[in-house]
């Protein structure tokens, strides 16, 4: 079994994070010492003189990762861009090469690292490289992330075909983003299992406010056996 998992998703606003810390929580509670990094997050409000990863610092929450803060989001930027962009607007490089130290000092102390991405695979990373280029460099199995809203069929089948080219990928997740039911949120699972390109592991419910306590809850009560025997 790998030691490290990438979470990666259809979109931005997905629910990566949410799909991160419910398998933190519920891995947590198997007794596993759970390590977390988001290696880049945009758009992170100012705390004094520093930046505040909103997503980084719950899944450190989430997950008691006790790691510090740069080693879990070594690459932090205050424009909500992508990372190539925010990175140049803040006269910053992003090395790959960082972010694999970071991992490997989080992998020497932790059974487990998930490792959250940002937006979709192809979201540029640098000039040269994408998100997926993280995952391929460490070596990590992929978890896609797909929104239970019309459209999710075409964007998680181009996402299974592009992770696929160099990566295992692990199988689909199928998140509620919003408590209204139509007819493609009704049908979207069915068509994942049709046409998805890779296994539906699971769903998650619509949670109206991302909180710790919120997550544990559902960590409780929602089975994920799907996603763990893959």
């Amino acid at each position: 079994m790998s030691k490290g998992y990438f979470i990666t998703g259809t979109d931005t606003g997905v629910g990566k994070t949410v799909v991160t810390a419910l398998l933190a929580s519920t891995l947590r509670r198997q007794g596993l010492r759970v390590g977390v990094m988001k290696p880049v997050e945009t758009g992170c409000p100012r705390a004094g003189d520093d930046l505040a990863p909103q997503d980084s610092l719950f899944l450190r929450q989430i997950s008691g990762c006790t790691a510090p803060q740069e080693i879990v989001t070594p690459y932090t930027f205050a424009e909500p861009l992508a990372p190539a962009i925010a990175a140049e607007l803040a006269d910053t490089t992003i090395e790959m090469q960082h972010i694999r130290k970071c991992y490997e000092q989080l992998l020497a102390v932790h059974d487990i690292v998930l490792v959250e991405g940002a937006g979709g695979l192809l979201v540029p990373l640098t000039a040269q490289l994408s998100m997926h280029d993280i995952a391929v460099e460490l070596d990590l199995p992929v978890l896609i992330v797909a929104c239970n809203r019309l459209g999710t069929i075409n964007h998680t089948a181009i996402t299974v075909t592009i992770a696929r080219q160099r990566s295992q990928v692990l199988g689909i997740i199928l998140n509620h983003i919003q408590a209204s039911n139509n007819l493609a949120m009704q049908t979207n699972a069915d068509a994942l299992l049709r046409w998805g390109k890779a296994p539906l592991l699971g769903q998650i419910p619509y949670i109206p406010m991302l909180t710790a306590e919120a997550i544990n809850l559902l960590a409780e009560s929602l089975s994920l056996d799907g996603l763990f025997k893959a």
